[in-house]
């Protein structure tokens, strides 16, 4: 332990110990640099984390992992060696259920849908023909293991067999695929205006999400794996390589300044670190806000401190999520007869556009001018409609692994899109625990008014995370779990394709970003993409 008034310095400093700083700092490490990982939580991991609760696993951020040509080949280059299962997926609406198994079951997804709107057959076909198209543009875009990730100068005849080949269809998919940028309710409003159609496809992604991303989800759905023990031991197992060669990874600990001139940091402890290069990993406007301008003397760096600064603050994070932890005294073999272990299902076919209220719009916009009971009167009536008419995904950590609940017994993560503004008006409004239960009740009504009889009855316990609750442990501006919203006037940061490999810059010097604030839209393996990407700069810089 340094004494007090000693600088450390280190070739790297890492802030933030998500998947997107573990990915950096062991690049780093792995290349015989010095590096420091700052994590402000007691352990590394964000939203790819899993904990324990009276014997049952429970994943407490993503619930699969998607490969996309990115995860499997950065724990191969490191040499991590991890034991995965397919992480099979379901549909569900109403009382029904489709087990996906291959590509082919997007013909039953077909069939699926019209047997539920059987007057809108024919709209039903021209979007199963539409996403079957930009599945196709997708699979090229991740059909083989990401070049980042392999060494090319070590194999001449994966550069010429391989990565050439697949090179002349990217550039040839990559202008179709960049077409697509309409938010994907608009652009499924092309082939039906019925709307509870739509919503029942659209209504669990993120608002506004890119036509692309969202139509692609068919094929990622098949790319879901599962780590044995859980989401949260593919960051341990990161942690640990870091560790191994010699990376220092100090967790409670928060980043408060930065000095990009001196290049150093300070943390909340009044430490103060060194570094060659810096790669922030968190959220962005943390970054810009740890910078005091008045201490900078280069006007010029001073200025795009502020610009930037102004820039981000009025910018909203993306969605958050509410979820609920349910222990449940029922055999994992009653669920899996029903479904498969992630699922995504919609109690009520009317579609969650029924759910608006122009009541609950004023509310979030004048608090005020409603009475407490008012206030709440309008939130309950809301969230009633909304959690009956919502898509749920739904997790069953013990049917890929059976040693994660106890005998007999079934944990089960239930997790629905949530508005963090209204979590933070019923906060301030202090009914917020009254708010938690009441939508845990009203989950566990729609499922086991649906897909799941009598549920109620066999659970054992049951906890819930808000918007809140990520916001607090990840530090995201907003809980967001995938960057910048869709929403907002601008996105901030690169969002094409085609610019992908710049993602990591900043214009502060010897500092780059990675993680989902640096890249829109974002996930697990855009994270690690660049994560990669700012270790590699980094490695150029010093």
């Amino acid at each position: 332990m340094a004494s007090e008034g000693t600088i450390m310095k280190f070739d790297a400093v890492v802030v933030g110990g998500g998947i997107a700083g573990l990915t950096a700092a062991a690049y780093l490490a792995r290349a015989g640099k010095s590096v420091a990982l700052f994590e402000k939580e007691a352990a590394t991991g964000g939203l790819v984390n899993s904990f324990d609760y009276r014997g049952f696993t429970f994943d407490g951020g993503i619930r699969s992992i998607e490969n996309s040509g990115i995860v499997f080949p950065m724990l191969r280059q490191l040499g991590i060696d991890m034991a995965f299962t397919q992480s099979r997926v379901s549909v569900g609406l109403e009382t029904d259920v489709l087990k996906l198994k291959d590509a082919g079951s997007l013909k039953d997804y077909h069939m699926f849908l019209c047997s539920k709107f059987p007057g809108h057959t024919r709209e039903i076909g021209r979007i199963m023909a539409e996403i079957e198209k930009i599945m196709g543009y997708m699979d090229i875009l991740y059909g083989i293991d990401n070049p980042v990730f392999m060494d090319l100068k070590g194999d001449p005849a994966y550069l010429r067999k391989v990565l050439l080949p697949w090179l002349v269809k990217y550039l040839f998919s990559i202008g179709k695929i960049l077409r697509l940028n309409e938010p994907v309710d608009e652009y499924i409003r092309k082939f039906t205006d019925h709307q509870p159609l739509i919503d029942i496809i659209v209504q669990h992604f993120f608002q506004k999400t890119p036509a692309f991303f969202a139509l692609s989800y068919f094929s990622l759905y098949l790319d879901y794996h599962y780590p044995k023990g859980g989401t949260g031991i593919l960051t341990k197992r990161i942690d640990a390589y870091i560790r191994e060669h010699g990376g220092v990874i100090r967790t409670g600990t928060v980043i408060c300044s930065v000095d990009p001139e001196r290049r150093t940091v300070t943390d909340d402890k009044g430490g103060t670190t060194a570094y060659g290069g810096l790669v922030w990993a968190a959220d962005l406007k943390q970054l810009y806000n740890a910078i005091p301008p008045e201490a900078l003397r280069a006007k010029r760096l001073k200025k795009t401190v502020l610009e930037r600064r102004e820039t981000l603050r009025p910018l909203k994070g993306g969605d958050s999520v509410f979820t609920l932890y349910l222990a449940v005294n029922r055999e994992k073999e009653y669920f899996e007869k029903i479904c498969s272990a992630h699922f995504f299902h919609t109690p009520d076919m009317a579609g969650l556009s029924r759910a608006h209220s122009d009541d609950l719009d004023r509310l979030l916009e004048d608090p005020g001018a409603f009475t407490p009971a008012e206030a709440k009167e309008t939130v309950k009536a809301y969230l009633d409609a909304f959690f009956r008419l919502n898509t749920y995904e739904i997790s069953f950590p013990v049917l890929r692994d059976p040693a994660l609940a106890p005998d007999g017994k079934t944990g089960i993560i239930v997790s629905t899109l949530f508005d963090h503004r209204l979590a933070a008006m019923v906060r301030e409004a202090g009914w917020y625990e009254e708010f938690k239960d009441f939508a845990s009740d009203c989950m566990v009504r729609a499922l086991e008014d649906s897909v799941f009889p009598g549920l109620s009855a066999d659970i054992d316990a049951r906890f819930a995370s808000t918007p809140l609750s990520l916001e607090r442990i990840s530090g995201s501006t907003d809980g967001a779990i995938t960057g910048w919203a869709f929403t907002n006037p601008r996105i901030p940061v690169i969002h094409k394709l085609t610019k992908m490999f710049s993602s990591m810059k900043t214009p502060l010097p010897r500092i780059c970003q990675a993680g989902q604030w640096s890249y829109s839209p974002s996930g697990l393996p855009i994270a690690v993409l660049t994560g990669k990407l700012a270790a590699d700069r980094v490695l150029k810089q010093l």
